[in-house]
């Protein structure tokens, strides 16, 4: 099987419910149309009926498909389809802190390296095991970096988020341009329900105090997803924060 979500990591049935969901998200598939038959996607993705049986499974729990006697179809619009479980809240929308705004330049790329001794635990990774790491910075009109952040993800987040899963070393790639801003919503949709923790401090050094904001993205069952460290300039907005219990 190939195709952009395709990783040796990745269970062959996520990689499988993550296409037909872009099929279904992207407008290749109607809402309220027919999905092909189990017989037409073992053999469009070269894999068993189990397989297919396993990520449609997957699909209906995201309320994405329902299944009748006649066949599996995409889910009209409407409540319904919004999925199950509480929806985000406004403040964990984008990652990793908001929008640039339009007099900002955004910068952001992707790396493939061993997170610190301390975080690497938090993940779930052995000492010196890379992982997927973002770097995002947001220059002011004046070219001055207003904040940057860097975010690792966990094994955990990489294996249960088909979206996250496909950005593997082959695509961190020096002149890669990331658009991570979604990835809130993809492990939302992926069945998982997000609890935020964060903890804020005040560097002094000689030139200019800055705030530092230390954050911890848990899902449901208690799995540390993303760990992410984001500095501020002194001159920066300041910044609101929200969560949902």
């Amino acid at each position: 099987m190939t195709g952009p979500h395709t990783s040796p990591a990745l269970p062959l049935y996520l990689q499988v419910a993550a296409a037909l969901r872009d099929d279904l998200t992207g407008g290749r598939i109607a809402p309220g149309s027919r999905l092909p038959s189990e017989r037409s996607l073992v053999h469009r993705f070269g894999v068993n009926r189990q397989t297919v049986r396993n990520a449609l499974r997957l699909l209906r729990d995201e309320r994405l498909v329902v299944t009748e006697r006649r066949g599996t179809y995409a889910a009209p619009p409407g409540p319904a389809a919004a999925g199950p479980g509480a929806a985000l809240a406004p403040g964990l929308l984008e990652f990793p802190v908001g929008v640039g705004g339009p007099d900002r330049v955004v910068e952001a790329a992707l790396g493939w390296e061993p997170a610190p001794a301390g975080t690497a635990e938090a993940l779930g990774l052995l000492p010196g095991e890379p992982t997927l790491v973002h770097r995002h910075r947001v220059l002011g009109p004046d070219g001055v970096p207003e904040h940057g952040a860097v975010s690792r993800f966990s094994r955990y987040a990489l294996a249960e988020v088909p979206e996250l899963g496909r950005y593997r070393r082959a695509e961190a790639r020096p002149g890669y341009r990331p658009d991570l801003r979604p990835v809130y919503r993809w492990m939302h949709r992926a069945g998982l329900r997000l609890t935020l923790r964060e903890s804020i401090g005040v560097g002094l050094p000689a030139v200019a105090a800055y705030l530092t904001v230390h954050r911890e993205v848990q899902d449901q069952h208690g799995h540390v997803l993303e760990v992410t460290d984001i500095r501020f300039a002194p001159q920066s907005a300041p910044l609101t924060y929200e969560f949902t219990a």
